[in-house]
């Protein structure tokens, strides 16, 4: 009888760590399942935005191209005047008709058309090179836009940095001088929107690190078969203690509201996805360095 009776404390000693390691697997595939869901809400939420920026860069392109050719036209048609003026001048000098010449000189004098005529020329040089800025900033948005092309091709890392800059630009211009170090790299099989994806995050994240003023440094290089990038700041640096938990769904030290803690957690995700590593190196107060390594992939 009193070996029955001790036995049902043993039991439920039994049962209870088998009960608090259900409960813990549980709590693990709930936390798993809510990173989860929280990628694919990012997705969802990239894919909607390269929709809507898809649809605003159609329709921007459409007036520039307006504007580039009206000013193509207009410049020939500035030179012919400019040209009808100065055949003016010559022909009436070449009268000898002094009074009229100086009326004209006082005249010309008056009106500022020789200032005119140089501003006019400066003036659509600029108008022109603004459009064209524009059309190659509208072009480089519909190609990072394109978040729900999942390709898989042949692609040039530096290019691919370079339209990131130019998207993230105005993150980057009143906090950091950008200096670009680009090396000689293969075209490599990838999926070029990701890795867009990918430096966005980093030179965001770089120019956030940075308090006022600072220096982010791109480098790229191939070695030993692989494509290396670094994205160096001179900002604030992570705590050491904080190193081995960044790429960690929804770790940030960012105040709420700033920072999902996904950004990190989908750049190391994506470069796993291309069979590479991101290591990152900081120090308190110097900065921060993150280098990617993808494998160069050849073939059709």
């Amino acid at each position: 009888m009193e070996k029955t009776l001790r036995k049902p404390p043993e039991n439920l000693e039994m049962i209870k760590k088998e009960l608090e390691s259900k409960n813990k697997e549980l709590e693990n595939a709930h936390a798993e399942l809510k990173a989860l869901q929280a990628k694919i809400l990012q997705s969802e939420k990239m894919a909607a935005i390269g929709q809507l920026a898809a649809g605003v860069a159609h329709e921007i392109n459409n007036p520039t191209g307006f504007i580039s050719s009206n000013l193509r036209t207009l410049d020939k048609y500035v030179g012919r005047l400019i040209d009808f003026i100065q055949a003016q001048s010559e022909i009436i000098e070449s009268l000898n008709a002094k009074q009229a010449l100086e009326e004209l000189k006082q005249r010309r004098k008056e009106l500022k058309l020789d200032y005119i005529i140089e501003d006019i020329k400066e003036m659509i040089k600029e108008s022109s090179d603004g459009a064209d800025r524009i059309r190659k900033m509208v072009q480089d948005l519909k190609t990072f836009s394109r978040t729900d092309e999942q390709e898989y091709k042949h692609a040039d890392i530096n290019e691919c940095i370079e339209t990131t800059i130019n998207i993230v630009w105005n993150e980057l211009k009143y906090k950091c001088t950008l200096n670009k170090e680009y090396g000689d790299i293969p075209l490599t099989k990838c999926y070029p929107q990701q890795l867009n994806q990918v430096f966005m995050n980093l030179l965001v994240n770089a120019a956030h690190a940075i308090e006022k003023q600072g220096e982010i440094t791109i480098r790229s290089w191939q070695r030993d078969g692989l494509i290396n990038v670094t994205i160096s700041d001179t900002g604030c640096g992570i705590p050491r203690e904080n190193l081995n938990k960044i790429f960690d769904p929804f770790f940030t030290t960012k105040d709420v509201g700033k920072g999902t803690g996904l950004g990190l957690s989908i750049t190391y995700d994506i470069i796993k996805k291309h069979k590479g590593e991101i290591k990152v190196d900081s120090e308190i107060g110097k900065g921060t360095t993150f280098t990617i390594s993808i494998p160069v992939v050849e073939g059709i």
